[in-house]
């Protein structure tokens, strides 16, 4: 395979050769919103199967608690330093080396024919510019019937000096992310995520303005917040949340197309 993907950080769009340096440090602080990660990745085990390719697979956090669920799972990262720690946790077994490869560099590079049954873009589509032709790139590698996943921060009046800190283009509404839909494609889930999150984002947008979020923040956030959101989700039909998930699933060769006999 040659090398691939988008990132974590922000670039201007899928064409871009530039040497990529992440801007942001929350990622070391996000890795540790265990509930957060459990609650998003239960919604997307559904559609996470075969090949998987992980777009941004930044610091491995979700990676070491989602590869499992593929047969083969690589993680795209074209920040050279986050790379090389995706490297070292298949050296020291973090990551199963048999399961689970590292590829330096962007969604571009990854040629044609290396066909996924997933693709999973985790908190990384807000990072890039171009982010429509990002997905038309990223569905040119996946197989029939596979299942492009892209969680993404929610609502643009929650765009705070922390996002823009952290590299953030922009933040979704369903609307938004739905008028993304590749072409070929089929949406299949489209919903917000942590009801009750809107209200520690909101204090930040409007009240304490922080471009940096301190460990604390994300504690309190991650333990009393995030499962308060796993039951008040379901009951306002995913229509209220601080992160917005689509899943597409890409067609399937039509059965009039095939050779008559």
């Amino acid at each position: 395979m040659t090398e691939p993907g988008p990132e974590s950080g922000r670039r201007s769009g899928p064409d871009s050769e530039e040497s990529f340096a992440y801007p942001g440090t929350e990622l070391d602080l996000f890795r540790h919103a265990n509930n957060w990660k459990r609650y998003f990745l239960a919604q997307m085990r559904p559609f996470i199967r075969g090949r998987v390719l992980e777009v941004g697979a930044g610091l491995g956090a979700n990676t070491e608690r989602a590869y499992s669920l593929g047969e083969q799972w690589v993680c795209l990262e074209p920040d050279p330093g986050m790379a090389e720690g995706l490297r070292r946790m298949l050296e020291t077994g973090k990551l199963q080396p048999d399961r689970c490869m590292v590829v330096e560099g962007t969604m571009d590079a990854v040629a044609a024919e290396a066909q996924f049954d997933t693709i999973l873009y985790i908190d990384v589509l807000e990072h890039i510019e171009g982010d429509a032709a990002e997905l038309v790139t990223a569905v040119a590698r996946l197989k029939p019937g596979g299942h492009l996943l892209v969680l993404s921060p929610a609502h643009p009046w929650l765009y705070s000096p922390f996002d823009e800190e952290i590299g953030h283009f922009r933040r979704y509404t369903k609307k938004s992310l739905a008028a993304l839909q590749p072409g070929g494609t089929t949406l299949v889930r489209l919903r917000y995520l942590d009801a009750a999150g809107i209200l520690a984002s909101a204090a930040n947008r409007f009240l304490l303005k922080k471009a940096v979020v301190a460990r604390r923040d994300i504690e309190v956030w991650d333990r009393l917040l995030v499962p308060m959101s796993r039951l008040i989700d379901p009951l306002t039909l995913y229509t209220l949340g601080k992160s917005v998930l689509a899943v597409w699933r890409k067609a399937r060769q039509n059965a009039e197309h095939r050779p008559t006999v």
